[in-house]
């Protein structure tokens, strides 16, 4: 396509500014556009010319929607525009789906039969609300654990933005209180009927009552399509199907809509996500023009070509070849290890040898599929005083049920621990805040150093007194096994104790039913409890920072900065130098609980690929050879199906042994 005469006419010059392809989508103006943009290849770049070109080709502002995700990305994007064509690009209107809605509700509400003066509440409101209705609804239930308002309100939400029914929202969201379906449901169907009586709406009614707008009123559809010509969409993959009706919606009459995403990094299934949207676009919109932009800025050709051999292995996907014109990189390695420990002391020995090389902390990555993936890594990090941030998920030793064991744990070595027996006599039903802290000056003034001696002081009330026997029999239990130098068992003995006392306390009990099991993995690597108990305690890499990087400040810059270790979720969009991607084998990544659902495989495929491109210059590829379970106890790893598909040759393969 020749742009010259076309480009005379402009100030910019975007020939000089973008490549073939994005000039191609920047210059196409009308009619439904697909843009597919793949990892790295200056999407936002791309979108911030176009309304650039729109505004220099004499289109209003006024009549351009921008919609995007968050509210910092679409004034990113308005900001960076308005830098190139100035500010009468500030007039765009857009937001987020959410803050489009509630413009249009306040201008129009009141013909679908909307109050004038309704109010959004926010999710603290929500919240309040739905918990004065729980509330009598809990006691009707009796004795078994009913959801909190936050597991409500969630699973309430996944039901409208995907679509389902309330009773299919139980089943998925939360089968584990599958035997208070009908309360549940009669608490939402209470929550509506107050929201609805009294003119207030949540934020998910936005999108809802939006949608009945648009589809009820001629008046609000005459303006909305007289005024709004243009319709630009950024990461469509990530739209849900609310969201993809109102784009349809919106663009019905104009059909100059431009939608931009990657189908390869469609990975928020679990948060309503649509995979689907962006492939029926075309359908959606008859005629649509599908512009990809493969040119990748970002990484080194030999971590492109592994990344597209795994896609093409995708099931359904708008096929596309990343390349770079950018000599940089090194073949990606597969790293072999024989069990999850050599895997956590590679990545950090690693890690300080780059670091040598000049390559800072900052510009690594470790990325994993579920946070307790990382579990291992983060002792062996603690271990060798490495400062590191974890994104997605939580510090394992830093949960608040893994800080339960412990305590537990603790006081068979020190009897004395004030914060130990603080924590444990917290879990104690009955047992308050005034009776803790008697316990306390108590045990400051006494010289006994037996546990059922010590206990003995509490004055136990009714509610107390089967909680504090039960305390009394775990602890001397406990002592009686301690010599035996096996931290696991220990563990597991709390955890029995523990698992009635997580159940009441946590509605996602089963997730940290879990994690206890890793705890419990952890220390069977241990010979006693004073060791497992030293390492755990190592002072926080924060307070050591300065320290650990004074030797080599002058080749890692800042004193203070740290490693990144993380979730694939939370690293999209991000990119750093060199990125390590651990138990990328099957059963982990990717997790046993999606083997046996294509469509989950398939976003289990794209989060592979979304890891793989988050790297510049060199990726390392974990997959220990055998992976402990708490269950069969050890299991012997194959390295993932994705792994696999890529095949040898676009490897390094490294073997590790023990120097």
């Amino acid at each position: 396509m020749d742009y010259t005469l076309t480009n005379s006419n402009f100030s910019i010059d975007y020939k000089a500014a973008l490549n073939e392809r994005q000039l191609e989508a920047v210059f196409c103006m009308e009619g439904p556009l697909l843009c597919i943009a793949g990892a790295g290849s200056g999407k936002t770049r791309t979108l911030v010319y176009r309304v650039a070109r729109m505004i220099e080709s004499g289109i209003s502002p006024s009549s351009i929607i921008l919609l995007t995700f968050t509210r910092k990305a679409a004034k990113e994007m308005i900001t960076r525009a308005s830098e190139l064509a100035g500010d009468i690009i500030h007039s765009i209107s857009g937001g987020t789906y959410h803050s489009f809605a509630y413009q249009f509700l306040r201008k129009f509400g009141s013909t679908i039969g909307l109050p004038e003066n309704f109010s959004i509440m926010d999710e603290a409101d929500s919240l309040s609300l739905i918990n004065l209705i729980r509330t009598e609804a809990e006691t009707q239930e009796g004795e078994t654990r009913f959801p909190t308002k936050n597991t409500l309100k969630t699973t309430l939400s996944a039901s409208i933005n995907r679509g389902k029914t309330y009773q299919e929202a139980i089943n998925s969201e939360i089968p584990q209180f599958a035997e208070h379906t009908e309360a549940i449901i009669n608490i939402f169907n209470a929550y509506n009927d107050f929201k609805n009586k009294n003119g207030m709406f949540d934020f998910d009614d936005l999108l809802t009552i939006f949608i009945r707008l648009l589809e009820e009123n001629s008046e609000a559809v005459n303006i909305v399509h007289s005024r709004y010509k243009y319709l630009l969409v950024d990461e469509y993959q990530d739209t849900n199907i609310l969201q993809a009706k109102i784009t349809r919606l919106l663009a019905r009459e104009s059909r100059n809509v431009m939608a931009t995403g990657d189908d390869f990094q469609s990975i928020y299934s679990f948060r309503g996500a649509d995979f689907h949207n962006i492939l029926s676009f075309p359908e959606i919109f008859p005629g649509t023009k599908i512009i990809k932009l493969e040119e990748n800025y970002r990484s080194g050709n030999d971590i492109l070509q592994a990344t597209n051999r795994l896609m093409t292995h995708a099931a359904a996907s708008f096929q596309k070849t990343l390349f770079t014109k950018k000599k940089i990189g090194e073949k990606p390695v597969l790293v072999t290890c024989k069990s999850e420990d050599q895997q956590s002391r590679f990545v950090v020995q690693r890690i300080q040898e780059l670091r040598l090389q000049g390559i800072p902390l900052s510009d690594v990555v470790v990325l994993f599929r579920s946070g307790f993936h990382a579990y291992q890594l983060e002792l062996e990090l603690k271990k060798q005083n490495i400062p590191y941030q974890k994104w997605g998920g939580f510090k394992f030793f830093e949960a608040a049920h893994i800080k339960d064991i412990l305590a537990h744990l603790r006081l068979l070595i020190n009897t004395r621990d004030q914060v130990s027996w603080s924590r444990a006599l917290s879990l104690v039903e009955g047992v308050g805040t005034k009776t803790i802290r008697n316990f306390l000056e108590t045990l400051s003034q006494s010289d006994s150093n037996e546990t059922s001696e010590l206990l003995a002081e509490i004055r136990v009330s009714a509610r107390s007194k089967a909680g504090i026997s039960a305390l009394n029999e775990l602890l001397n239990k406990l002592l009686q096994l301690v010599r035996k130098n096996d931290p696991s068992s220990l563990i597991n003995l709390i955890s029995d104790y523990y698992g009635p006392i997580l159940k009441k306390k946590y509605d996602d009990f089963p997730k940290r039913m879990k994690d206890l099991d890793q705890l419990s993995i952890i220390a069977s690597k241990y010979q006693d409890v004073e060791t497992f108990l030293a390492d755990l305690a190592l002072e926080p890499p924060a307070k050591s920072i300065n320290d650990n990087l004074a030797a080599d400040e002058s080749i890692n810059g800042s004193p203070n900065e740290s490693l990144v270790i993380s979730t694939i979720h939370s690293a999209k969009g991000l990119e750093w130098n060199t990125v390590f991607i651990i138990f990328a084998i099957e059963g982990r990544f990717p997790p046993n609980y999606s083997l046996e659902d294509p469509e989950a495989i398939e976003e289990e495929r794209r989060l592979m690929y979304v890891a793989m491109t988050r790297a510049k210059e060199r990726l390392y590829i974990t997959c220990p050879t055998t992976c402990w379970d708490p269950v069969t106890h050890t299991v012997f790893s194959e390295p993932s199906r994705f792994v696999l598909e890529i095949g040898d040759r676009f490897f390094q393969k490294w073997n590790l042994r023990e120097a």
